[in-house]
């Protein structure tokens, strides 16, 4: 009877090693894993990781390390990888070629699969390129530097992990595919590379969750949600998902400057997740220690949620955004500032204003709310967007803006 208690023993605590390996990671696991992947992507080792350098390939190999040890299946066509070479041309005009064969640059997307045995999938992505020594795209001024891109966008690779350590554990009426893409710095190369050359059927997918700077939550918790409008069973359950009282600033379309226009494109629901532009945006000064780990996992916790949310409902309806038929504005000068995508009052608030361009001459800074520009009132992002493309390069006008509380005006000169 000793021994038969022994092995009964033996055998509880066997058990509950299984459970625990088969849990959900705990809130102080997840954030080390977040800390820890954030620091590697982000170190000075990878130096920026541009695609097709040795530095995105570190990176891509510690994605599918990461995923082959949380257990997703191999989803590329290399194992984890799905390899793409992008033919740069020389002409100006022309657009690079995805996919060409022979020369150019070649860079990999890194692929997972949990297979809930549904006929449904969602996809989970996030970039993990970024802007290497800053050659192309970079707002710094000095000398040549590594741009390690902590929140743009290593803080959206470790969510993408840390929501594949979570749903493997969870029960889910639908699939997932997550996708590390690269790329998408250089005109979101991989994830259009992936729409043309998909590994699963998309006729399969039913939703597009694209993760593009999520690293800086501020202190009023607000987070941008974009592409609400691009299925009608989005914006129920944006609210009921809101466990931490976030602030959310939504927006309808599903076209933007990141990897999930490519799936919208494709007539699939979307939605990008975004804690907002900062000071250090495409500079070398975006490093690890600068990101809000906490925020990062409060921004996944609501991910999370949210699939829950939408679980119930059956495959969601793809709905068109206003922009979708090519009723964006167009304009060929700028004003020279970062808007605040975060501010949700009336006007055009000023996040950042840039070295030798118009605002900085006119005295314009950060902070300021712009009202007005010339004749036309400036209510939100798109009415400032329609009114800077009245202007020609050389064109003079009047802006109103609003500086603590006081209404002021200046002239532009673009």
């Amino acid at each position: 009877m000793k021994s038969l208690a022994k092995y009964g023993c033996l055998f509880a605590i066997a058990m509950l090693f299984l459970a625990s390996c088969n849990s959900i990671p705990s809130q102080e696991t997840l954030l080390k894993g977040l800390t820890k992947d954030v620091s590697f992507l982000a170190a000075d080792e990878l130096g920026g990781r541009a695609i097709g350098t040795e530095g995105e390939q570190k990176a891509a190999d510690y994605l599918a390390a990461a995923f082959q040890e949380i257990g997703l299946s191999p989803k590329g066509t290399e194992g984890y990888y799905q390899p793409f070479t992008v033919s740069k041309p020389t002409n100006p005009h022309e657009e690079a070629v995805i996919g060409a064969d022979g020369e150019g640059v070649t860079g990999r997307n890194v692929i997972g699969f949990i297979d809930n045995e549904s006929e449904n999938t969602i996809v989970i992505g996030a970039h993990f390129d970024h802007l290497g020594m800053g050659e192309s795209g970079s707002l710094h001024r000095g000398d040549a530097a590594i741009h390690n891109g902590a929140d743009d966008n290593a803080s959206g690779t470790a969510a993408l992990v840390a929501l594949a350590r979570i749903l493997k554990h969870e029960d889910h009426n639908n699939n997932f595919l997550f996708i590390a893409f690269s790329g998408e710095e250089n005109g979101l190369w991989g994830s259009n590379y992936y729409v043309k050359n998909p590994t699963i059927d998309l006729e399969a997918v039913n939703y597009m969750i694209n993760m593009d700077m999520v690293g800086r939550l501020n202190a009023e918790k607000t987070l941008a949600i974009n592409g609400v409008g691009t299925s009608p069973s989005f914006v129920p359950a944006l609210d009921l998902a809101n466990a931490d009282s976030l602030k959310l600033v939504n927006s309808d379309s599903g076209v933007g400057p990141s990897d999930h226009t490519s799936f919208y494109l494709q007539d699939l629901p979307v939605l990008h997740f975004f804690t907002g532009q900062h000071e250090d945006y495409h500079k070398p000064s975006d490093d690890s220690e600068l990101i809000n780990y906490e925020g990062l996992l409060l921004v996944v916790n609501y991910i999370d949620r949210l699939i829950d949310q939408l679980d119930t409902s059956p495959k969601l309806a793809f709905t068109k955004t206003k922009d979708s038929n090519g009723d964006s504005p167009r304009f060929t000068v700028s004003l020279g500032v970062v808007p605040d995508y975060l501010f949700d009052g009336k006007g055009m608030r000023i996040d950042g204003v840039s070295e030798d361009k118009p605002a900085e001459a006119a005295g314009l800074m950060k902070g300021d709310i712009v009202v007005q520009m010339g004749d036309s009132t400036i209510v939100d992002m798109m009415s400032y967007m329609r009114a800077l493309s009245a202007f020609q390069k050389g064109d003079e006008t009047s802006v109103s803006f609003e500086r603590n509380g006081e209404k002021k005006e200046v002239k532009v000169v673009f």
